[in-house]
């Protein structure tokens, strides 16, 4: 049973699943907008808003270093983490969640997969 559960799966590996989400996150970080399937843009929707809310609580010296750590170990490239930290949360400081956006494109001409449009708001 699936009770509660609200994690979207994706038809691979456990390791294909966890550098999918996490370069497609970096994706989003770097580029605040990307294209793809609707399926993995629902899966890494969860992960940006995460690693922004942790980003977020780093108000002290030692919060902050923390939430450093913490997002450096998730995310290899470091302009995403950087990123995060000097602009990012001067966008966010007043809102709380809801960082993302996905919007319906259409559909792909190779195999009809749902394709959308994930952004930073």
């Amino acid at each position: 049973m699936r009770h509660r559960v609200s994690k979207i799966k994706i038809k691979h590996g456990v390791g294909y699943n966890t550098a999918l989400v996490k370069n497609l996150a970096m994706s989003i970080i770097i580029y605040e907008s990307i294209k793809t399937t609707a399926a993995k843009a629902k899966a890494v929707q969860p992960f940006v808003e995460r690693l922004i809310t942790i980003a977020k609580r780093g108000t002290t010296p030692e919060a902050k270093r923390e939430a450093i750590r913490e997002i450096e170990k998730v995310l290899t490239h470091t302009n995403s983490s950087k990123k995060i930290f000097e602009v990012l949360l001067e966008k966010y400081k007043d809102r709380t969640s809801g960082f993302t956006r996905i919007t319906k494109l259409g559909y792909r001409a190779g195999d009809n997969a749902p394709v959308v449009q994930i952004e930073l708001v």
